[in-house]
């Protein structure tokens, strides 16, 4: 959503309208689910996807039409037996699509993007609503610490379980769409070496907010790091003169030598962090674990570490081992939410 909300911002600013296209409801077998998000500009170009084939294709299509009418709707698509051979599909369901116009000279449209920025940069939790009236014509607001933080003419009085984990429509004659826009949290990576420099940019596309955590000046150059909010530079021994755990954030370690990893795993396990990664060999996990256990630690202080980090992939190179902590990641945190 980061990424999505940033986009809009910017074409919004270089003054180019958009169709943002966004996947409300899916039922059955759908290339994607609920929350699937693509813009489209005038000229038929597309950024981020709705799952591709030819339901995009259509998509696109459609999204150009609205360029023209200037007007919002909702389109479903039928991927049933009967329809999907007439879309060229296999995968069988029903896709809900809402297509939203939004002009770049319309103040609010504007300032609705700019207030979401502002948002998934908070560190906090936020949902996005969408109210749609009868002719498809869209409200946008953005709910936040108990109350709509933009947004004021979308009523509220019904809303008390439209803000969880997971994206919910709700039909009617005015129909809601409701997703988080951002969650509180972040993937605190301390080490900036390549494999940190590899894992960025990928878990940064993926909803994560890396911030790099380093004590060497030249490792916290912020243009090796696409993607992340922040470097820190700070000492590994003392990381709580710098930042504060929380239980939201993930902590990642990866530092340039077994000293360092072990001494902010050891303060980093006395954080309430919803996850903790360590890099190294089954020798060297071992070794840590002994050295663990001798300061004390227990056997449920070490279950919380994920130790090698990383699907076994057979991952060796940085970009390899980037990907392979990218999927424990994501596995995680679509655990999270399932419970």
């Amino acid at each position: 959503m980061r990424n999505t909300i940033k986009a809009l911002c910017d074409f919004l600013e270089k003054r180019q309208d958009v169709v943002l296209c966004s996947v409300v409801a899916a039922s059955g077998s759908t290339p994607r689910g609920a929350g699937a998000k693509m813009m489209v500009l005038a000229d038929g170009s597309a950024t981020g996807t709705i799952g591709g084939g030819a339901v995009e294709h259509r998509a696109v299509e459609l999204a150009t039409r609205v360029h023209q009418d200037k007007g919002s709707f909702v389109e479903q698509f039928d991927l049933s037996d009967s329809a999907k051979a007439d879309l060229g599909m296999i995968c069988g369901g029903n896709t809900t699509v809402y297509f939203q116009y939004f002009a770049s000279d319309d103040p609010q449209a504007l300032a609705f993007a700019r207030a979401a920025a502002r948002k998934v940069d908070a560190n906090e939790d936020a949902w996005l609503i969408t109210e749609i009236a009868e002719d498809g014509q869209g409200s946008m607001g953005i709910y936040a610490d108990g109350g709509l933080a933009f947004g004021q003419g979308i009523a509220l009085e019904d809303s008390g379980n439209w803000f969880g984990s997971g994206s919910l429509y709700i039909p009617g004659k005015i129909r809601h769409y409701i997703e988080p826009l951002s969650r509180k949290g972040r993937a605190y990576l301390f080490g900036g070496g390549h494999v940190s420099q590899a894992l960025v940019p990928v878990i940064a596309k993926i909803g994560f907010v890396p911030v790099v955590y380093e004590d060497r000046e030249r490792f916290c150059d912020l243009n090796l790091f696409p993607g992340a909010m922040a470097t820190i530079q700070g000492s590994f021994e003392e990381i709580a003169d710098k930042i504060t755990l929380e239980a939201s954030d993930y902590a990642i370690i990866m530092t340039r030598g077994h000293m360092a990893d072990y001494a902010v795993l050891e303060q980093v396990l006395r954080t309430p962090v919803t996850y903790i990664g360590l890099i190294g060999s089954r020798r060297k996990i071992a070794k840590t674990h002994e050295k663990l256990r001798a300061a004390g630690f227990g056997d449920r202080d070490i279950a919380r570490i994920h130790n090698p980090i990383g699907l076994d992939i057979g991952a060796e190179t940085p970009d390899e081992i980037a990907i392979s902590i990218a999927g424990e990641l994501i596995a995680y945190r679509a655990g999270k939410a399932r419970a």
